[in-house]
């Protein structure tokens, strides 16, 4: 399941969660594109619990994703906590060398929006 969640703080997140459904590769997609296409200033918690990985082409489409949106990202979103229980140094080091804002990994999604809450715009539209 795949949801993705706008709130008031200027937190977006994005949850790739159990149980997996049949479009969850798509939804993941689809919300990433969303997220890309985000014009005002946000914080964006990741939460990944679905134990599912990616097919190859879904996972060439994401990286494609990153490459082509870095420089937008790196504009507007003030900070990102990935929630990836059981991964956290890894994710670390992957996620940590992609952006210039500050990202954070933790195990427990509380943390992350410890991590995020200095960084949240405020009120997003």
């Amino acid at each position: 399941m795949v949801i993705l969640e706008d709130e008031p703080s200027g937190i977006v997140t994005l949850r790739f969660a159990p149980p997996d459904a049949p479009g969850d590769e798509a939804d993941y997609l689809a919300a990433l594109r969303r997220i890309g296409e985000r014009d005002r200033p946000f914080a964006l918690l990741t939460v990944f619990t679905a134990r599912g990985k990616l097919s190859p082409a879904a996972d060439r489409e994401s990286a494609l994703w990153f490459k082509a949106t870095r420089a937008h990202l790196n504009a507007i979103c003030r900070a990102l906590a990935i929630v990836r229980p059981g991964d956290p140094a890894r994710s670390a080091e992957v996620f940590g060398k992609l952006w210039t804002f500050p990202v954070g990994v933790y195990e427990v999604e509380a943390e992350g929006r410890a991590f995020l809450a200095p960084h949240a715009p405020g009120r997003a539209a």
